[in-house]
Formats: structure tokens, C-alpha cells, sequence
């Protein structure tokens, strides 16, 4: 497995090619991304980037567009090698779907004599194009044995159309060449925490139903969705967030150890707790889940009111803007261990943790304790807390308090804690998949989020209002607090 970043001699050639490569994603993730891999000396020197839009650029224009756009959200304290760096990248209008097939002639020209060449295609574009895309990309003889694929997420928005997608593509690619990308796999703490657990023998003993009262994964986002309502009504929090990051995460935490640190056997144990997730269907979905929209509050507006989005519709009075859900997971390591899984916008703070609640100690002699905790932080800042019981200085009685043993990698380690787009990049070109989705990841996961929208597009009932700023609706609260638990800020 990846779970370094690698040593700045290790370079692998390629063309890398972007296909919605002058759109958003590229200009704040990829190239900067990608600048930083050739700033640290992990490009090597004949790797390009070919941009891939309708926007009818030259490459000049492609050059100047990321020269006013991606500077200044890099360090460009060397302007050689800026200069250097805009000279790998090129641009190509083609009309994917259209009648116009003259911009694949050019990218067929481009990348001629470059047959030996990887090739790595980045789909950073709607998913309803990834499968029209492939076929027309085998259709002008660009596919070749070293050539690989990547497609962003969501990879549709139900089982169904995500069958239709791994089917269009795997008509074109084989399973090895296609790499599905979940960028908080790419996050330093979530590669740590397979460390922390099988690397390190005090935590493995412990890592199960004896000894651990819940897990909580948080996903917390102080933004909502002005102009972005027409995307939003479609995908709600539980596609947009649960079905791919929370779920990712959940894996991670709850997975076997597995036998050999190699390609696929991380990802066979991942598949193995997707597949024991206990199903949330019809009338379970009103216990086990809640979903909510934030309303308006101060200057804040409401999800319904959010400027430069489209007008709303029915389809907007119905969409989650947040959600909560208790997992389980039905094996022996974790029986009786509930997962809360929680995802929202307009919240108090930005913040993505994974919680995992140990069990109070079997009989304390001393008064005022509280169980431990361990805290992995993969935003805002990147880190790992263990909290444990220490006695106050003062002599008398003993009076305990929780304290936090901290490891911040920003502070612990010298070097630059690589971006997660960084890493996943690095290992798309060096043809690892470890950090990526196999199909039949995505599609366990797919069938177990299919009944709860099926659950709660057959009800009546409408999402929760919580007032942008808070930590969502009351529901949220109350699912923990039935079994007298309350989420890790509520603690705090």
C-alpha cells in the first residue's frame, strides 16, 4: 500500500490527459496539485498535461488562463520552474457527444510517437459523460494497453446508473486500468490510521466490540450552496457526502486486518464490511436516519434561499442538506457497536473527524472519570488525538481530567504534508490502485444507500429545518440521545 508519499527521485513519465481540464476542479485540486508533484520532483521531465475542454483555447491561452488562475494558490518562489511547469500543459477542444469528431484528430496528433508512453485520462466532468467519453476515446485508437482512466465522484446516483457507468467504461478499459477517486483516501490521517492500527500492537486488542462503545464519522461544512441548487436538488448529502466519503471512511475503521499489505487485499476487506452493513429499509429509515435542511438565520439565507441558485422546486423542499445515520455493522469484531455517520452544510464549524468512543473502565476507584477517546482529525487541521485520565497537579484528593496525547502532523513532521489530490495523483501515474474504488466497492455501497432514498422518497415527510450555523435538527441529537450518547462536540 501507499502510505507515503514518494522519495522525490521517483518520477513517472506520462501523458496525462484532463478531461474537463479548464473547469473548476482542475484549476483549484489538479494543477495545483500537480505543480507541487513537479515542484517536489515527481514528474518527470517529458510528462504533459493536456488540458481537454470545448473551449476552443490554444495552448498559449491554456498557459496564460493558469497563469492568472493557479499562481497565486501556489508557492511560486522559483519562477524557472513555474515557467517550466506551464510548459508542460497544452489544451485540445473537443465536443464529446458532437457531431465535430476534428479535436480528437488533434489529440491523436499530440500524442503521437508517445504510443510506449503511459497515458492517464482524468475524468473531471458530470458522470453521464464518463461512459460517452471512453467510447469515443477507443473509437479515434487512443486506448492502449498502458493507458488508464480515472473517474471522479459520485459515480452515479443510484445502484442502477452506476451499473450503466462501470459497464460503459469496463466495454472500454479493463477493471486494473480504471481508478475511482475518493480524494479523503489521498488524506494523511486517513492513511495513518491504517498505521495506527496495524503497525502499532496496543490498539489492535482492543479494536472491537468489548472495548468500544460507538464510532462517530463527522463530515461538518460551514458553506451552503449559492448557485449550485440545480446540482443540489439532484444529489442531497446522503449522494453527495454518506454514499462515497462517510462510507470510505467507515470501511477504514472497521475493516479486518488484512493479510498481505499488497493491491487488492485492503480493498477485499473493505468490500467485507460494506457487505455486513445491516440494511435501512422502509420503515427503519424514520429510526435509524435523519435528514434536515438548514433554514435562513442572521445573514445567513435558507438552502430555498440561497442566491444565484436556480428557483425552487418540489425536488428542493425534499432535498437533505444534512444527514445522520446509525450503521451497524454485523460481524463479531463489531456486534452491538453502533456507527453514527453525520454530514451537513451551514454548519457552526468546518471539521472532519473520525470519534471512536471506548467503553468506561469495568470498575474505577476513582470518582469524575470519563472514558476515553481517540480523535482522528482530517480537517482543518491534520491530526490524532488519543484522550485519556490524568490526575491534576495539587496534593489531597485526586481529581482526574481528560487530557489529550497529540500528534499534529503539521507540527510533529518538518516536511510538507502533501495534498490529498497529491497523493492520489502520484499513485495514478505510478499505476497503483490501492487508494481507489473497485466496482464492487461502489456498488456494495450503492445497494446499501438505495433503500434509504427509496425509504424516504416514499414518505410524505420533509427534511427537518435546522438555522444555518447550528449543528443541525434536533433529530440529529435525539438519535444519539435515546442511548443516553450525544455527538463529540456536545461533550466537549
Amino acid at each position: 500500500m501507499s502510505t507515503t508519499t514518494p522519495a522525490p527521485n521517483t518520477t513517472y513519465a506520462a501523458d496525462l490527459v484532463v478531461f474537463g481540464g479548464t473547469g473548476d476542479l482542475s484549476m483549484r485540486k489538479l494543477l495545483p496539485a500537480l505543480y507541487h508533484s513537479d515542484r517536489d520532483g515527481r514528474l518527470a521531465p517529458e510528462t504533459r498535461v493536456i488540458a481537454m475542454s470545448r473551449g476552443g483555447l490554444t495552448d498559449d491561452d491554456f498557459r496564460g488562463k493558469v497563469d492568472a488562475e493557479v499562481r497565486d494558490q501556489v508557492p511560486v518562489d522559483d519562477p524557472a520552474m513555474w515557467r517550466r511547469f506551464l510548459a508542460r500543459l497544452h489544451h485540445v477542444s473537443v465536443d464529446v457527444g458532437g457531431a465535430d469528431k476534428s479535436g480528437w484528430s488533434a489529440l491523436t496528433r499530440l500524442l503521437a510517437g508517445h504510443e510506449q508512453r503511459d497515458r492517464v485520462f482524468y475524468l473531471a466532468s458530470p458522470p453521464r459523460t464518463f461512459g460517452p467519453f471512453c467510447r469515443e476515446l477507443d473509437e479515434a485508437g487512443l486506448v492502449t494497453p498502458r493507458s488508464r482512466v480515472v473517474l471522479e465522484k459520485p459515480l452515479g446516483i443510484d445502484l442502477p446508473s452506476a451499473q450503466r457507468i462501470n459497464d460503459e467504461v469496463g466495454a472500454i478499459f479493463e477493471e486494473r486500468q480504471i481508478f475511482r477517486i475518493d480524494h479523503y483516501l489521498g488524506k494523511e490521517t486517513v492513511q495513518n490510521l491504517l498505521v495506527l492500527r496495524f503497525a502499532n500492537a496496543f490498539l489492535e486488542p482492543i479494536w472491537n466490540s468489548l472495548w468500544i462503545d460507538h464510532v462517530q464519522i463527522t463530515a461538518a461544512e460551514t458553506v451552503g450552496t449559492p448557485g449550485r441548487r440545480g446540482y443540489y436538488d439532484d444529489a442531497g448529502a446522503l449522494r453527495d457526502m454518506v454514499q462515497n466519503h462517510l462510507l470510505q471512511l467507515l470501511t477504514l475503521t472497521a475493516m479486518e486486518p488484512p493479510a498481505r499489505n499488497d493491491r487488492e487485499s485492503i480493498r477485499d476487506e473493505k468490500v467485507k464490511v460494506l457487505q455486513a452493513l445491516r440494511p435501512i429499509a422502509g420503515g427503519e429509515a424514520a429510526r435509524f436516519t435523519v435528514r434536515g435542511q438548514y433554514t435562513e438565520a442572521g445573514d445567513m439565507p435558507g438552502y430555498l434561499d440561497e442566491p444565484g441558485s436556480t428557483p425552487p422546486t418540489e425536488a428542493s423542499r425534499r432535498v437533505e442538506t444534512f444527514t445522520a445515520i446509525r450503521a451497524e455493522v454485523k460481524n463479531w469484531r463489531w456486534a452491538g457497536v453502533p456507527f453514527y455517520l453525520r454530514t451537513g452544510k451551514r454548519m457552526p464549524y468546518r471539521r472532519s473527524e473520525i470519534v471512536v468512543q471506548f467503553k468506561d473502565v469495568p470498575h474505577s476507584i476513582f470518582p469524575g472519570g470519563t472514558p476515553n477517546r481517540l480523535v482522528l482529525r482530517l480537517q482543518p487541521e491534520e491530526g490524532i488525538e488519543l484522550h485519556i485520565m490524568a490526575k491534576e497537579p495539587g496534593a489531597g484528593e485526586v481529581t482526574l481530567k481528560p487530557v489529550p496525547l497529540s500528534l499534529s502532523f503539521g507540527k510533529t513532521f518538518t516536511a510538507r504534508v502533501p495534498e490529498a489530490y497529491e497523493r492520489l495523483l502520484t499513485d495514478v501515474l505510478a499505476g497503483n490502485p490501492t487508494l481507489f474504488m473497485r466496482r464492487d466497492e461502489v456498488e456494495a455501497a450503492w445497494r446499501w444507500i438505495d433503500p434509504i432514498l427509496d425509504a424516504w422518497q416514499a414518505g410524505a415527510a420533509l427534511p427537518e429545518p435546522y438555522p444555518a450555523g447550528t449543528t443541525g435538527p434536533a433529530g440529529a441529537h435525539e438519535l444519539l440521545g435515546r442511548s443516553g450518547r450525544a455527538w463529540h462536540e456536545e461533550e466537549a
